[in-house]
């Protein structure tokens, strides 16, 4: 070989940094790995995704953090494909392309009332308690001091994630690494009031039994469990039978149910068996109408008729992410993925040559953040048993700096640069007496990653 494959992967989550991971790990084939993000810093939802005061897993960005110690890789920052590169040129640029851009999109929910102010994706509010750059820094200030009583639509770890962050008294959460201002807005709010609402049973929730707990172990907030939490149903059953994870959730959920009442000011309401099916209001919202439902021998939920109404002044929906489409790739609009087959991204029966994909964009958004690992390892075994043989692949592609001659002008972060930020967060947490303060604004990344240049 008279030069190494050249691999770009879109995206610097966890999938994209296992799969250059897993592209410099092994030694068949000389590689050389550009990781390109349209973000200033690395780590996708491990730093705008995870919550901020769930140190120990946030901390795996600091195992991912390694793969850019490797010689053979690169990070490019700060580039957008699909606006300062085109898929074009990025076929022109390197011998292989790995999509590894995720799912980052809400679902809607698709009833009367949820585009009423009040009403907001929990991505959204992911996004700006994390110190997202996309996201102002007064996204949620009115929110916060506005609402008293707020419904989270979802029983998965996401939901779970947001209800505790509303939940948490100051105190609990200022050694994360959360921006100031998301500081000053919790300190501000006046949420005493957090409606959990899912529309199946505990048996067929979706969190873990870690952070299910996590809810009952704050210091000014109870747990109530409102309503739908019998798991007498012949789907629930079978699933507490089955799968030891589902009989620790509902165990927790039916400790709460038999304490006494909690007489603490502020609460999470635990509302099963609910479809939101409207949000009232006129200008905002003024509450959620759920139907109660029924569940059938495969756990499935349909409704009885049987509406009520649960006082909100604020609804989150939490019921999903999904993927978007890059122009000039196939795409999969009812799953939301990229079609292919164990990372091969196809079109109709063809495989696209030279294109693969990982992640949630290539499987949707399930599993865990290890998942992903496995996940990115299977896409880069059949890309490097497609490049195995020499002749497979041009040694006319251009050389590295074809793509750096491409991105003149534009501002680009590179690995350098990102240590830079991350320093300067170090620091700044520092001055306040925590480990790290994410710094949130793009000029403010941009400024930190040129600072002594």
């Amino acid at each position: 070989m008279s030069r190494p494959l050249r691999v770009a992967v879109v995206g610097s989550g966890p999938s994209g940094m296992y799969a250059a991971d897993a592209l410099v790990g092994q030694e068949d084939i000389p590689v050389s790995v550009d990781i390109i993000d349209r973000l200033p810093s690395p780590f996708g939802l491990v730093r705008y995704g995870v919550a901020p005061d769930h140190l120990s897993i946030r901390s795996v960005r600091d195992t991912l953090d390694r793969v850019l110690d490797h010689p053979a890789v690169r990070f490019v920052g700060n580039v957008e494909v699909g606006v300062d590169l085109t898929l074009g040129q990025l076929r022109e640029f390197y011998d292989a392309i790995v999509l590894t851009y995720g799912a980052s999109r809400d679902r809607a929910l698709g009833i009367p009332g949820e585009n009423l102010a009040g009403s907001i994706a929990a991505t959204d509010f992911v996004n700006w308690y994390t110190g997202h750059p996309d996201t102002p820094t007064d996204a949620f200030v009115d929110f916060l001091a506005t609402s008293s009583s707020v419904a989270v639509i979802g029983v998965g770890n996401v939901a779970v994630d947001v209800t505790r962050v509303l939940s948490k008294a100051p105190g609990e959460i200022e050694h994360t690494d959360m921006p100031e201002h998301v500081f000053a807005a919790l300190r501000g709010s006046r949420v005493r009031d957090v409606h959990l609402v899912g529309r199946r049973g505990p048996a067929q929730a979706t969190w873990t039994t870690k952070e299910l707990r996590e809810l009952g172990e704050l210091e000014e907030t109870g747990v109530l469990v409102a309503e739908g939490a019998a798991v007498d149903d012949t789907a629930s059953q079978a699933a507490i039978a089955e799968d030891k994870a589902v009989a620790r959730n509902v165990k927790v959920v039916e400790e709460w149910a038999a304490r006494p009442e909690d007489d603490r000011g502020r609460h999470i309401h635990l509302h099963f068996r609910c479809r939101p099916v409207e949000i009232l209001g006129t200008d905002r919202v003024e509450g959620l109408v759920v139907e109660t439902t029924v569940l059938d021998g495969s756990g499935q939920a349909s409704g009885t008729g049987q509406t009520h109404v649960i006082p909100v002044d604020a609804v989150i929906r939490s019921v999903g992410y999904r993927g978007t489409a890059l122009e000039g790739v196939p795409f999969d609009e009812r799953r939301s993925v990229i079609p292919n087959r164990e990372g091969r991204v196809v079109e109709g029966e063809s495989v696209v040559p030279g294109l693969y994909v990982a992640g949630w964009i290539k499987r949707g958004p399930t599993g865990i953040i290890g998942t992903n690992k496995k996940d990115a390892v299977q896409t880069i075994n059949c890309l490097l048993a497609d490049y195995a043989d020499p002749t497979a692949w041009s040694a006319a592609r251009p050389a590295p700096e074809a793509v750096d001659e491409a991105l003149a002008g534009r501002t680009v972060v590179p690995t350098d640069g990102w240590r830079r930020i991350d320093a300067a967060e170090r620091a700044l947490g520092a001055s306040r007496g925590r480990d790290r303060t994410t710094i949130h604004q793009r000029d403010g990344l941009l400024a930190a990653a040129d600072a002594g240049q």
